[in-house]
């Protein structure tokens, strides 16, 4: 049986940060008349006593977690605290439960996915949440990815715990002081994201806003035209911080505490994250100049910008790519899928997944050519155990099967198969904007069916938390004694 009363005690002490978090955008909206005050207070003052009953009532002089309450504690934090974050959508927007749950489902995963629209002219305290609940969404999952998922045996967090950074077998003050340096990095970056958008030429609310939703690389803008409506220059400062966001975050600690970039510049996810981006670009960036006659400086920077918005499942839009050709789009498809790399703040199947099934592939070529040879799997100059290879190969297998039955489902429901595959891959990879004229780069997804707009919610948090986190609890033997 799971332990119902410290459960309770840890939602109480998430919500209570939840409604912390709110007041900032409540006290912007105290300056701002019309921008929403009393809705937002009324839904601090939700959350709050919600806060304290969940607190009170889960207080126990026996506080104990095991690997069950874990899995259930990592799943509820995310339903549970989406449900009082969309209360500012209902309260200020109107809008239905379902619209600000998907709204804020995509916000706190970092999908980038919306169903809102004129935002140029939307409360400035609305636009201020969406972003912080993206920005919350990505420290939040760092820290969990170092803290708990390991302990869950969710191989790809393992894994990068175990290569990035050896501290894997320390006691628990030390996950602690690690999650407080990621901690520090993630504030140190965005602070640093938002002087270079500052500098670029975006106003004191624009720059705070895009520097929360890129670096948690979740692609919430302040525009209907997203970074199309800027500069240049705030292009580029978004091109160098989404990748910043796609990188392991411990390898940030490590280079802070150990003075030393050798270890991030040596790293295979690192190493074969910029090839793919470099890659990518070049191809993009030709075809761009070559078939539809753009300029070379635009080509390279239009390019770049997309790949990386892509890679790191941020969604940031910039031009439809959609409509670039044949080749780009099936490029997109894929980079969509890929994500970066483990222990970022991405999205998508990670890059490691693939770097380790192509050295497992190479070891079954050599089996072939040498049945009686001996070959040791490794992975960043360490061995790769067994039970890591069978995580990395049922997450993937997962992963096309939850796509393909999503991507069934929502086509039942009378969406057509672009809107249908690309709203599941989107959901499933945390990527943002779909392909097609519904939910592309140029759509959203208000018009999809109340219960397209659940699917992908579920869809989202399953992407989000590795699959096998939420699948977990929909098998008998897990609520068992």
């Amino acid at each position: 049986m799971v332990n119902v009363r410290p459960i309770l005690f840890v939602l109480g002490l998430v919500l209570s940060k939840v409604a912390l978090f709110m007041y900032p955008p409540t006290v912007l909206a105290l300056f701002n008349p019309g921008s929403g005050f009393i809705e937002f207070a009324v839904a601090v003052a939700i959350t709050h006593l919600s806060a304290l009953g969940f607190l009170a009532i889960g207080k126990t002089v026996d506080f104990k977690l095991g690997v069950r309450d874990m899995f259930l504690i990592t799943a509820l934090v995310w339903t549970v605290s989406s449900v009082f974050a969309a209360l500012p959508f209902v309260f200020i927007n109107h809008i239905s439960f379902t619209d600000a749950y998907f709204e804020t489902m995509s916000g706190i995963t970092t999908t980038g996915s919306t169903v809102l629209s004129g935002l140029d002219s939307m409360s400035h305290s609305i636009l201020l949440w969406r972003s912080t609940l993206q920005w919350l969404g990505g420290i939040g999952f760092i820290v969990m990815g170092v803290a708990i998922l390991p302990m869950l045996n969710i191989g790809g967090m393992r894994l990068f715990q175990t290569e990035s950074s050896d501290w894997s077998d320390k006691s628990s003050p030390r996950i602690k002081n690690v999650a407080k340096n990621i901690v520090t990095v993630y504030i140190t970056l965005t602070v640093l994201c938002f002087v270079g958008y500052l500098l670029s030429g975006m106003n004191l609310f624009e720059a705070i806003n895009h520097a929360l939703t890129t670096l948690s690389t979740g692609g919430y803008s302040t525009s209907d035209g997203s970074m199309n409506h800027f500069s240049y220059r705030a292009h580029w400062v978004a091109i160098l911080f989404m990748f910043l966001g796609g990188l392991p975050f411990l390898l940030f600690v490590s280079l802070v505490t150990q003075k030393s970039p050798r270890k991030i510049l040596s790293d295979e996810q690192v190493k074969g994250f910029a090839r793919l981006f470099l890659l990518a670009s070049v191809l993009v960036g030709l075809w761009l100049t070559l078939v539809d006659d753009y300029p070379i400086s635009d080509a390279i920077r239009v390019s770049m910008f997309n790949v990386v918005s892509v890679m790191t499942t941020t969604g940031f839009g910039l031009d439809d790519f959609t409509s670039w050709g044949a080749l780009p789009s099936v490029l997109f498809v894929f980079l969509l899928m890929t994500g970066a790399c483990s222990g970022s703040t991405s999205g998508g199947i990670k890059l490691f997944r693939f770097q380790v099934a192509r050295s497992l592939l190479k070891i079954q070529l050599m089996k072939l050519i040498h049945p009686r040879g001996v070959f040791v799997q490794r992975y960043n100059r360490k061995k790769v155990s067994e039970d890591i290879v069978r995580s990395v190969v049922a997450f993937s297998l997962l992963f096309f099967i939850t796509i393909i039955v999503l991507a069934a489902l929502l086509a039942s429901m009378g969406l057509d198969p672009i809107t249908s595959l690309s709203g599941a891959i989107t959901a499933v990879a945390n990527v943002g904007p779909g392909m097609g004229a519904v939910i592309g780069p140029t759509g959203n997804f208000a018009t999809l069916p109340d219960a397209a707009k659940w699917l992908l919610s579920f869809g989202m948090l399953l992407g989000r938390l590795e699959i096998l986190t939420i699948l977990v609890l929909f098998v008998p033997a897990f609520w068992k004694r």
